[in-house]
C-alpha cells in the first residue's frame, strides 16, 4: 500500500495538533493510544494504529516530563509506526521496533525546541514589563512554532523518504550534536527541579529531603521505593497534623466549656 499525499499531509498536520495538545488543552493527554488511534483512522486501519498506539502507551506508563525534563516521544512514533506497519504489510511488530528509534529521536529534537522556544519566553517577559498585552498574545502564540515544526518536519521527512531515513539520521548523527543536546537534556531537570524546590516549604521539611537523597544516592533505592517512602511520610505528617488539630479544637471547646460555667455567654 502506498501512502497517499493527503495521508501524508493530514498526518503531518496531526503531529503538530498533538504535540501542541499536550502542551495546553490535554485532551489526548499524551498518550500514544490515542496518536495510534488517530493514525489508524486516516490511514484506513484502526485496529493496526490501536494496537501500535497501545503497545507505545505500555511504554510510557507513569512517566512525565516533570522538571523540564524530555523523554522519548512515543505520540510522534505511534504515528510513525502506524504508518509503516500499514504500508509495508509487515505488521504491528515491524511498526513498533521502527517507533521506538523514532520516539528516542525526538528526545534531541524536544530538546532542540525548548531552547529555541527560549527565545519567545524572553520577548514574553519584555512585553510583560511594558505591559504590552498584544505583544504578550503574539509570542506566546509564536512560541507554539518551534513545537509544531519540532514534530512536523521529522514526521513529514519519514513519510516521503521512507523508515530507512530514520535509521540513517540516527546512527548519522554527529557525535557533539547528539553529546550537546544529552548534556542540555541532563541539566533540564535538574533546573526544573531546582524551581520547584524554590515554591515548596523545604526549610520545614528539609530532613524529608535529606532522607530521600540519601537513600536514592548512597542506598541506590530505587525510585520506586523513594516514592513509596515519601508516601509513608506523608502519612505520617498528615495524622500528624490531624492530631494536633484535634488537640487545639478540643484545647478552644473545653476553653469555651469553662466560660459558659463562669456565666460568661451571651444574652
Amino acid at each position: 500500500m502506498e501512502i497517499q499525499v493527503w495521508q501524508i499531509i493530514a498526518l503531518t498536520i496531526l503531529s503538530m495538533i498533538l504535540i501542541w495538545d499536550s502542551l495546553s488543552t490535554a485532551i489526548f493527554d499524551g498518550k500514544p493510544m490515542f496518536a495510534g488511534i488517530l493514525a489508524g483512522i486516516i490511514m484506513g486501519d484502526i485496529t493496526t494504529g490501536l494496537a501500535v498506539g497501545a503497545t507505545l502507551q505500555l511504554m510510557v506508563l507513569g512517566v512525565g516530563t516533570y522538571g523540564g525534563s524530555s523523554m522519548p516521544d512515543y505520540l510522534t512514533g505511534a504515528i510513525v509506526g502506524t504508518v509503516f506497519a500499514v504500508t509495508s504489510g509487515q505488521g504491528v511488530e515491524f511498526g513498533i521496533g521502527l517507533a521506538v528509534p523514532v520516539g528516542l529521536l525526538m528526545v534531541n529534537l524536544d530538546v532542540l525546541a525548548r531552547f529555541c522556544n527560549v527565545f519567545f519566553a524572553k520577548r514574553v517577559e519584555v512585553a510583560i514589563d511594558r505591559l504590552d498585552y498584544p505583544a504578550i498574545k503574539r509570542n506566546i502564540w509564536f512560541g507554539m512554532i518551534p513545537w509544531a515544526l519540532s514534530r512536523a518536519l521529522p514526521v513529514f521527512i519519514m513519510l516521503i523518504f521512507g523508515e530507512d531515513i530514520v535509521n540513517a539520521i540516527v546512527n548519522h548523527m554527529p557525535e557533539w550534536l547528539t553529546g550537546g543536546l544529552s548534556v542540555a537534556g541532563g541539566l533540564l531537570p535538574a533546573v526544573g527541579i531546582a524551581i520547584l524546590l524554590r515554591y515548596l516549604p523545604v526549610k520545614k521539611y528539609i530532613s524529608f529531603l535529606l532522607l530521600g537523597f540519601f537513600l536514592a544516592a548512597y542506598l541506590s533505592v530505587p525510585m520506586v521505593g523513594v516514592a513509596i517512602f515519601g508516601v509513608a511520610m506523608a502519612v505520617i505528617e498528615f495524622k500528624k497534623n490531624i492530631a494536633g488539630n484535634q488537640v487545639v479544637a478540643a484545647a478552644n471547646t473545653g476553653s469555651s466549656q469553662e466560660g459558659l460555667l463562669d456565666g460568661e455567654y451571651e444574652d
